[in-house]
């Protein structure tokens, strides 16, 4: 199983450097896990950059991944790792969902490079 953290998500709608990366796991939906959380990043980027046409279809291409509620045990394992490994909510949310699924996290987030379970690949800096 995987799970393809918010900046990935993005860096595919965007077809980015780094669009190639994601785009196997993105399009591999039967192992595709969707953090609720995930959802909301992306559209509100989405919204805020391109309206809110296009912030649905972004939605409506994450609803085919398999959705992961947030919950309160998944909030309480992230809050202690994030204050232990000091990252961000996002970050530490995202990362224990895709933890608590056994799945692996795709991300160009520098924040998460070294952590168990991430799949990291350096966004181009121009």
């Amino acid at each position: 199983m995987n799970v393809v953290d918010s900046c990935g998500w993005l860096e595919y709608f965007a077809n980015g450097d780094n669009a190639g990366f994601f785009a196997p796991i993105l399009e591999h939906t039967e192992t595709l896990l969707v953090p609720s959380l995930t959802v909301f990043e992306v559209c509100k980027r989405v919204t805020l950059q391109h309206g809110e046409e296009a912030a649905r279809k972004a939605a409506d291409f994450m609803a085919q991944g398999i959705p992961v509620a947030l919950n309160a045990e998944t909030a309480y394992n992230a809050a202690v790792y994030a204050a232990k490994h000091k990252l961000a909510l996002a970050d530490s949310l995202i990362l224990m969902s895709a933890r608590e699924q056994g799945a692996t996290l795709w991300t160009q987030d520098v924040d998460l490079k070294g952590h168990e379970g991430v799949k990291y690949k350096a966004k181009r800096i121009e």
